[in-house]
């Protein structure tokens, strides 16, 4: 492998994103020396395991002692009903072993020892070890991606992958196409004077509340993009933007962008189409909220997902 594994790991865990869910994939992608042969060999491997997704919810061997595992062999994949000759190469951990990805039509049968658990429920809980949720992470935006891309959007000719699932080609014209990600824009927005902005969407948990956030626009810089959706959703403008850490967002494909905004307005007017609620919250009251002790049940995001970091280095004044 091209990295020590450990000592990744240690800077990545030195960083804000390193903290977040879905951030902890440890695997070597190999994504430059892939040819038509890296997928069988792969499934080759006397070590390699396999994760199989069935209608957004991903196959977990479930025992009485131990933690969900959604690894398996490559022959229990196949009695599963994944199609090994479909699946895709995610990467090989730090001794060289495999780790694949692939879906299956059908429920398998019911099984005491087997469920179907959703990727969000699976973050939220904290079931796995970091790496393996990464690795599942990166395996749905995978996954999800393929799927929607079965057929040319030039030429509308089937497309087939290539390179153990890192890329596809049309069979008509020719054109290679590679996994996208969208990037969105996610920020803590202060006055500089202890307050800062959160939003509840409709369809957030009663008494939520999280950090505002959009996609970015083609042209657009990550800071114009804070700007521009603080501006559309809140009514406030803002002046100095700060990037402070990242992580993927495998529902279904995007790369959140955390970062800190300085508001230069202070009277909030907002969009009440993208929002059910906006507010300046003090940091105090924000404290509570994290500790889960707020007066009236008002919460913010779980430890996996990026807002959570975000506001938690609003409440300790750390910027």
């Amino acid at each position: 492998m091209k990295d020590d594994g450990d000592q990744a790991a240690l800077r990545a865990t030195s960083e804000l994103s390193g903290l977040t869910g879905f951030a902890g994939n440890r695997l070597w992608r190999d994504g430059e020396r892939r040819n038509d042969d890296s997928l069988a060999a792969a499934l080759a491997h006397p070590e390699a395991r396999v994760f199989i997704t069935c209608d957004g919810q991903w196959l977990c061997r479930i025992t009485d002692t131990s933690a969900p595992d959604p690894r398996f062999t490559k022959h229990a994949a196949a009695e599963h009903g994944a199609n090994l000759d479909d699946c895709i190469l995610l990467g090989f951990d730090p001794v060289g072993r495999p780790s694949l990805a692939a879906a299956i039509d059908s429920e398998p049968a019911p099984a005491d020892d087997l469920a179907l658990i959703g990727l969000r429920s699976i973050a939220m809980q904290a079931f796995l070890d970091p790496d393996t949720e990464g690795q599942l992470g990166q395996a749905a935006h995978l996954l999800g991606w393929h799927a929607k891309n079965r057929f040319c959007a030039r030429c509308g000719q089937p497309t087939a992958a290539e390179a153990a699932g890192y890329r596809r080609r049309c069979a008509g014209c020719d054109d290679v196409v590679f996994p996208r990600t969208d990037p969105v824009t996610i920020m803590l927005v202060h006055d500089g004077a202890g307050r800062c902005v959160l939003g509840r969407q409709p369809h957030f948990p009663e008494n939520f509340w999280s950090c505002l956030a959009g996609f970015v626009e083609p042209g657009e810089t990550v800071e114009a993009a804070v700007r521009r959706e603080t501006l559309e959703e809140s009514g406030l403008t803002v002046g100095s933007v700060r990037y402070l850490g990242s992580q993927p967002w495998p529902f279904p494909g995007s790369l959140m962008i955390g970062c800190i905004a300085h508001a230069t307005s202070r009277d909030i007017d907002f969009d009440a189409e993208e929002l059910e609620a906006c507010r300046w919250f003090a940091r105090d009251e924000v404290q509570t909220m994290l500790a889960d002790r707020h007066h009236q049940g008002l919460s913010v995001p779980r430890r996996f997902a990026i807002a959570h970091h975000l506001i938690k280095a609003f409440a300790a004044d750390a910027f």
